[in-house]
Protein backbone atom coordinates (compact mmCIF):
# COMPACT_ATOMS: atom_id res chain seq x y z
CA UNK A 1 0.00 0.00 0.00
CA UNK A 2 1.11 3.26 -0.94
CA UNK A 3 2.09 5.68 1.52
CA UNK A 4 0.50 8.89 1.70
CA UNK A 5 1.99 12.01 2.93
CA UNK A 6 1.99 13.88 6.28
CA UNK A 7 -1.12 16.09 6.63
CA UNK A 8 -0.31 19.53 7.16
CA UNK A 9 -0.85 20.45 10.70
CA UNK A 10 -1.77 24.39 9.57
CA UNK A 11 -4.83 25.67 7.62
CA UNK A 12 -3.10 26.92 4.48
CA UNK A 13 -5.45 29.57 3.44
CA UNK A 14 -5.22 31.06 6.68
CA UNK A 15 -1.53 31.03 6.57
CA UNK A 16 -1.81 33.00 3.48
CA UNK A 17 -4.34 35.38 4.35
CA UNK A 18 -1.67 36.22 7.63
CA UNK A 19 1.18 36.57 5.60
CA UNK A 20 -0.65 38.81 3.29
CA UNK A 21 -1.49 40.78 6.06
CA UNK A 22 2.72 41.01 6.89
CA UNK A 23 3.24 41.69 3.42
CA UNK A 24 0.97 44.46 2.89
CA UNK A 25 2.31 46.39 6.23
CA UNK A 26 5.86 45.67 5.89
CA UNK A 27 6.36 45.19 1.94
CA UNK A 28 8.56 42.55 0.52
CA UNK A 29 12.29 43.62 1.21
CA UNK A 30 11.50 44.01 4.52
CA UNK A 31 9.66 40.72 5.28
CA UNK A 32 12.05 38.67 6.00
CA UNK A 33 11.50 34.45 6.01
CA UNK A 34 11.98 34.51 10.21
CA UNK A 35 9.13 36.91 10.27
CA UNK A 36 6.98 35.07 8.46
CA UNK A 37 7.93 32.04 10.62
CA UNK A 38 7.25 33.89 13.39
CA UNK A 39 3.86 35.38 12.30
CA UNK A 40 2.85 32.31 11.03
CA UNK A 41 4.42 29.91 13.82
CA UNK A 42 5.08 27.27 11.13
CA UNK A 43 8.65 25.38 10.64
CA UNK A 44 10.46 26.50 8.21
CA UNK A 45 10.26 23.15 6.25
CA UNK A 46 6.78 23.27 6.40
CA UNK A 47 6.54 27.19 4.89
CA UNK A 48 8.86 25.84 2.20
CA UNK A 49 6.75 22.71 1.55
CA UNK A 50 3.47 24.71 1.45
CA UNK A 51 4.38 28.00 -0.62
CA UNK A 52 7.64 27.77 -1.85
CA UNK A 53 10.50 30.23 -1.29
CA UNK A 54 9.34 33.87 0.01
CA UNK A 55 9.11 35.69 -3.62
CA UNK A 56 6.64 32.91 -4.41
CA UNK A 57 4.99 33.39 -1.44
CA UNK A 58 4.88 37.02 -1.58
CA UNK A 59 3.43 37.00 -5.42
CA UNK A 60 0.63 34.06 -4.00
CA UNK A 61 -0.01 36.99 -1.33
CA UNK A 62 -0.25 39.90 -3.83
CA UNK A 63 -2.52 37.67 -5.91
CA UNK A 64 -4.88 36.65 -2.69
CA UNK A 65 -4.86 40.46 -2.58
CA UNK A 66 -6.27 41.46 -6.09
CA UNK A 67 -8.67 38.35 -5.38
CA UNK A 68 -10.29 40.05 -2.70
CA UNK A 69 -9.78 43.49 -3.79
CA UNK A 70 -11.82 42.34 -7.23
CA UNK A 71 -15.08 40.92 -5.49
CA UNK A 72 -14.95 43.55 -3.20
CA UNK A 73 -15.14 45.72 -6.24
CA UNK A 74 -17.90 44.13 -7.98
CA UNK A 75 -19.90 44.08 -5.06
CA UNK A 76 -19.36 47.49 -4.48
CA UNK A 77 -20.47 48.52 -8.09
CA UNK A 78 -23.56 46.77 -8.20
CA UNK A 79 -24.92 47.56 -5.24
CA UNK A 80 -26.40 50.82 -6.38
CA UNK A 81 -25.40 54.07 -7.59
CA UNK A 82 -21.71 54.25 -9.01
CA UNK A 83 -19.69 57.27 -7.66
CA UNK A 84 -20.42 56.66 -3.95
CA UNK A 85 -19.43 53.10 -4.42
CA UNK A 86 -16.31 54.17 -6.59
CA UNK A 87 -15.76 56.79 -3.62
CA UNK A 88 -15.43 53.74 -0.78
CA UNK A 89 -13.07 51.79 -3.52
CA UNK A 90 -10.55 55.00 -3.52
CA UNK A 91 -10.56 55.82 0.17
CA UNK A 92 -9.61 52.37 0.87
CA UNK A 93 -6.14 52.89 1.23
CA UNK A 94 -6.44 56.27 3.02
CA UNK A 95 -8.00 54.51 6.03
CA UNK A 96 -5.34 51.81 6.34
CA UNK A 97 -5.73 51.86 9.86
CA UNK A 98 -8.83 49.80 10.29
CA UNK A 99 -7.17 47.23 8.27
CA UNK A 100 -4.99 47.09 11.07
CA UNK A 101 -3.95 44.04 13.22
CA UNK A 102 -1.51 42.47 15.17
CA UNK A 103 1.21 41.87 12.60
CA UNK A 104 0.74 45.72 11.71
CA UNK A 105 -0.99 48.41 9.77
CA UNK A 106 -1.30 48.10 5.58
CA UNK A 107 0.20 50.63 3.87
CA UNK A 108 -1.32 51.70 0.67
CA UNK A 109 -2.23 48.87 -2.00
CA UNK A 110 -0.33 46.25 -2.31
CA UNK A 111 -0.67 46.44 -6.38
CA UNK A 112 0.98 49.42 -5.67
CA UNK A 113 3.52 48.52 -3.37
CA UNK A 114 4.34 45.62 -5.76
CA UNK A 115 4.77 47.81 -8.39
CA UNK A 116 7.37 50.22 -6.60
CA UNK A 117 9.50 47.38 -5.32
CA UNK A 118 9.66 44.38 -7.61
CA UNK A 119 7.82 45.18 -11.12
CA UNK A 120 11.18 46.91 -12.37
CA UNK A 121 13.18 43.74 -11.99
CA UNK A 122 10.19 40.63 -11.76
CA UNK A 123 8.63 39.87 -15.14
CA UNK A 124 6.13 37.94 -13.06
CA UNK A 125 5.45 40.21 -10.85
CA UNK A 126 5.16 42.73 -13.73
CA UNK A 127 2.57 40.43 -15.53
CA UNK A 128 0.98 39.82 -12.03
CA UNK A 129 0.40 43.89 -11.60
CA UNK A 130 -0.29 44.52 -15.60
CA UNK A 131 -3.74 41.68 -14.86
CA UNK A 132 -4.64 43.28 -12.11
CA UNK A 133 -4.73 47.03 -13.60
CA UNK A 134 -6.21 45.80 -16.59
CA UNK A 135 -9.12 44.15 -14.81
CA UNK A 136 -9.96 47.12 -12.95
CA UNK A 137 -10.10 49.34 -15.59
CA UNK A 138 -12.21 46.76 -17.65
CA UNK A 139 -14.40 46.62 -14.05
CA UNK A 140 -14.61 50.64 -13.82
CA UNK A 141 -15.01 51.24 -17.48
CA UNK A 142 -18.19 48.73 -17.22
CA UNK A 143 -19.43 50.20 -14.39
CA UNK A 144 -19.24 54.43 -15.45
CA UNK A 145 -20.64 53.29 -18.98
CA UNK A 146 -23.80 52.35 -17.22
CA UNK A 147 -23.57 55.09 -14.82
CA UNK A 148 -23.25 57.32 -17.90
CA UNK A 149 -26.60 56.08 -19.55
CA UNK A 150 -28.29 56.48 -16.43
CA UNK A 151 -26.80 60.19 -16.39
CA UNK A 152 -25.46 59.68 -13.19
CA UNK A 153 -21.87 60.26 -14.32
CA UNK A 154 -20.37 63.27 -16.64
CA UNK A 155 -20.53 61.90 -20.58
CA UNK A 156 -17.59 64.65 -21.21
CA UNK A 157 -15.03 61.67 -21.24
CA UNK A 158 -15.11 58.10 -22.31
CA UNK A 159 -15.48 55.40 -19.64
CA UNK A 160 -12.29 54.16 -20.26
CA UNK A 161 -10.60 57.17 -20.13
CA UNK A 162 -12.09 57.84 -16.68
CA UNK A 163 -11.06 54.39 -15.73
CA UNK A 164 -7.74 54.79 -16.43
CA UNK A 165 -7.94 58.22 -14.82
CA UNK A 166 -9.47 56.50 -11.02
CA UNK A 167 -6.33 53.84 -12.01
CA UNK A 168 -3.84 56.16 -11.73
CA UNK A 169 -5.21 58.14 -8.56
CA UNK A 170 -5.53 54.45 -6.84
CA UNK A 171 -1.85 53.36 -7.76
CA UNK A 172 -0.54 57.32 -7.15
CA UNK A 173 -1.92 57.46 -3.22
CA UNK A 174 -0.55 53.95 -3.37
CA UNK A 175 2.71 55.16 -3.99
CA UNK A 176 2.34 58.50 -1.50
CA UNK A 177 1.12 56.52 1.35
CA UNK A 178 4.51 55.12 1.47
CA UNK A 179 5.66 58.32 3.13
CA UNK A 180 3.03 59.24 5.40
CA UNK A 181 -0.67 60.37 3.89
CA UNK A 182 -3.08 62.93 5.28
CA UNK A 183 -6.20 60.76 5.77
CA UNK A 184 -8.29 64.11 5.39
CA UNK A 185 -6.20 66.14 2.51
CA UNK A 186 -6.49 62.65 0.59
CA UNK A 187 -10.36 61.76 1.38
CA UNK A 188 -10.75 65.64 0.45
CA UNK A 189 -8.81 65.04 -3.13
CA UNK A 190 -11.29 62.05 -3.85
CA UNK A 191 -14.06 63.77 -3.47
CA UNK A 192 -12.93 66.43 -5.98
CA UNK A 193 -12.21 63.69 -8.21
CA UNK A 194 -16.00 62.00 -8.08
CA UNK A 195 -17.58 65.55 -8.23
CA UNK A 196 -15.35 65.89 -11.53
CA UNK A 197 -16.85 62.91 -12.66
CA UNK A 198 -20.89 63.93 -11.74
CA UNK A 199 -23.02 64.71 -14.22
Amino acid sequence: MARTGRPRAFDKDQALERALLLFWSRGYGETSVQDLVDALALERGSLYGAFGDKRQFYLAAVQLYWDTYERRLLTALEAGPVLPALREVLTHPARAQEYASDVGVPQGCMIGNTTAELVPHDAEARDLVARSHARFSQIVAEALRRAQATGEVTQAATPEAQAQLLLFTVQGFSLVSRTGLDTSAAIAAIDALIDALRA
